[in-house]
């Protein structure tokens, strides 16, 4: 018999403890990666992808990750299965259950994945909702020890759109006893019941976790500088006011010279350049935003090892 499913749908679902040993596995498997393809540790598995939203990084990294690990995967278009029609989450949940062996979900609201996780019977990956993104986040945090080399003392600038992103690495630093200081418009804040919860936690840890207005007090002194678009996925319509409310926070050449001389940039991508990062910064000395990108392919392939391998 297999054991009950263990689901990822939030960063704060995982300890400080099990996040250090996730990393412990993912430095393992990128070091490995080019000599034996992570020993096919997966074969014989099969993760599905249901996706409600267009997606480059999380489904291709997934997909290539479950081919190194000698699974497979199969993608799910909401407009080619029968929900479209009206089958319901849980009966879909509940017989893809006994097809597959995993589901990253890819949604618009946060309700729906936990929805998901409520009627499957295997774990169920958020891949991105409108609250939360914890497989970039964590990907994030790995490449920040991984270029920082240190946790003690780190300071992370978040500038713009409070947004799913802004809201995982505010759950992120408080786990790892990270300071953050997110800069945005007012009406642009991150979840307040995350804040509050992440106060709550960092506490025990004594760092701050802060939100501001002046995007030059948030980047005064820190160590991690990240932005992300100013529009997210579903919310088009709000292109024009969000771009005139946001645009005193693009991270720019003048926003980067306040903060520590040694900070790195970070950006989730898609970047729309010259708007909340300029091309300079994106493409600069201090950006990692690729290797920020290679890194979902190995957080995410300990995930799924940690996830899948003995179910």
């Amino acid at each position: 018999m297999t054991s009950p499913a263990t689901h990822l749908l939030a960063v704060r679902d995982l300890s400080r403890e099990s996040v250090l040993a996730l990393f412990k596995e993912t430095a393992e498997l990128k070091a490995m990666r080019r000599r034996a393809l992570s020993a096919q540790r997966l074969s014989g598995k099969t993760l599905g992808l249901f996706f409600e939203k267009p997606s480059t990084r999380t489904r291709v990294s997934f997909e290539a990750g479950m081919n190194q690990l000698g699974g497979q995967s199969i993608f799910l278009s909401v407009a080619d299965i029968q929900m479209r029609r009206g089958e319901t989450v849980a009966d879909t949940a509940r017989v893809l259950s006994r097809y597959l062996d995993g589901l990253v979900i890819r949604c618009h609201e946060h309700r729906t994945v936990e929805e998901w996780a409520r009627n499957a019977t295997i774990p169920v990956i958020n891949g991105l909702t409108d609250l939360h993104h914890p497989c970039q986040v964590l990907s994030d945090l790995f490449t920040i020890r991984e270029k920082k080399r240190r946790w003690k003392g780190i300071k992370i600038a978040y500038v713009g759109d409070g947004n799913n992103v802004a809201n995982s690495l505010i759950e992120g630093a408080a786990i790892m006893g990270l300071a953050i200081s997110v800069a945005c418009p007012q009406g642009y804040e991150p979840d307040a019941s995350i804040v509050e919860w992440a106060r709550e936690r960092a506490e025990r840890t004594d760092v701050v976790i802060e939100v501001v207005q002046d995007p030059y007090i948030a980047v005064k002194g820190a160590d991690v500088l990240y932005t992300d678009v100013w529009t997210s996925m579903g919310r088009e319509n709000e292109e024009a006011q969000r771009t005139e409310a946001l645009r005193p926070y693009q991270l720019n050449g003048r926003l980067v010279g306040a903060a520590d001389p040694d900070a790195i940039v970070m950006h989730c991508l898609p970047a729309h350049r010259g708007q909340e990062i300029t091309a300079d910064v994106l493409d600069g000395p201090q950006s990692v935003v690729l290797d920020q990108a290679e890194n979902r392919l190995h957080v995410q392939k300990a995930i799924l090892i940690k996830l899948l391998r003995d179910r």
